[in-house]
């Protein structure tokens, strides 16, 4: 794993960021396996160890890499520390609703909304940051209304799920880059700041008899506490690679874990992949490939 300080390649990307990035998405591109085996337990239980357990091994990264201090510096600042805990609510919310969608049928769903978060993310850019967007990013940003219109018309409600792992990933995304510090510290001080609550849960599930951790199911208390690793591991290696790595390279790379869930839901889970969803995810994947198009026409043009 790379030092989060390096500065960015301004002229390409480094082999180190394209692996880290890349490690990152196969690792969340298998996770609706490793959920759906946790499908029995909870959500609310799962996020919680999943927040307790990351905290080991983000330190041991913090460690390794000789970034305590960052991190020392970074509880003392109060607006850090108020920034950190909207971005851990965040992160938190879309965990909930990832873990709830992969284990109650949902994976297509869980799909579709990081499809749709490139094109989400690039409207957050256009209204809060000013951003200009070009004719084909406007064109791939409407292509997106009628696939979630036929779905909405499918379904009889709008795709909640999808919309929200948008909202909460987008979101986070957005204010993740205004957090003053590094990826590996910035990680650690959201877990620290969700820790108290989880643990607070966790005892009261032991207390209320609801505990599966340490219940006499060794499956069970394996894979809760297997939870940490599965969550810092991807977070800590998307974060080293996205910073030595050019931002059209993160936007193709973006679309494996998607793309991974598609298929998984489809041909491992078995979830019904109807006449609506034939059409809305057609015209989702042809937006995104305008987007690509565009983005990398952008950046030839600026040479970055």
């Amino acid at each position: 794993m790379t030092d989060t300080t390096e500065t960015p390649p301004q002229g390409g990307d480094s082999l180190p960021g394209f692996a880290n990035a890349l490690g990152a998405y196969v690792l969340w591109g298998f996770l609706p396996f490793y959920m759906k085996a946790l499908a029995h337990i909870p959500p609310v239980e799962v996020i919680a160890h999943r927040v307790l357990w990351s905290v080991p091994v983000a330190g041991a990264v913090l460690i390794a890499t000789g970034r305590t201090a960052d991190l020392a510096r970074a509880v003392r600042t109060p607006r850090m520390v108020a920034m950190a805990a909207l971005t851990a609510a965040l992160v938190s919310a879309n965990w909930g609703i990832y873990v709830w969608a992969i284990g109650s049928g949902h994976a297509l769903d869980a799909a579709l909304g990081y499809y749709i978060n490139p094109l989400f993310s690039v409207l957050l850019g256009a209204i809060f940051l000013r951003e200009k967007l070009s004719s084909a990013q406007w064109v791939a940003i409407a292509l997106a209304v009628p696939a979630v219109a036929i779905l909405t018309w499918d379904a009889g409600q709008l795709p909640v799920v999808a919309l929200a792992l948008t909202l909460t990933w987008g979101l986070y995304a957005f204010f993740k880059k205004w957090l003053p510090i590094g990826p590996n510290q910035g990680f650690m001080l959201e877990v620290l700041l969700l820790t108290p609550v989880a643990l607070g849960y966790l005892v009261w599930l032991e207390r209320t008899g609801q505990s599966h951790f340490l219940q006499g199911v060794p499956f069970d208390t394996a894979m809760l506490f297997g939870c940490g690793v599965v969550t810092a591991v991807p977070l800590i290696l998307y974060g080293n690679g996205a910073k030595r790595l050019r931002l059209t390279t993160i936007g193709v790379l973006q679309y494996v874990v998607p793309t991974m869930i598609f298929l998984i839901a489809v041909f491992a889970f078995g979830e019904r992949f109807g006449p609506a969803r034939a059409l809305a995810f057609p015209l989702i994947w042809a937006a995104l490939v305008i987007y690509t198009v565009s983005m990398f026409r952008q950046t030839g043009r600026t040479g970055h």
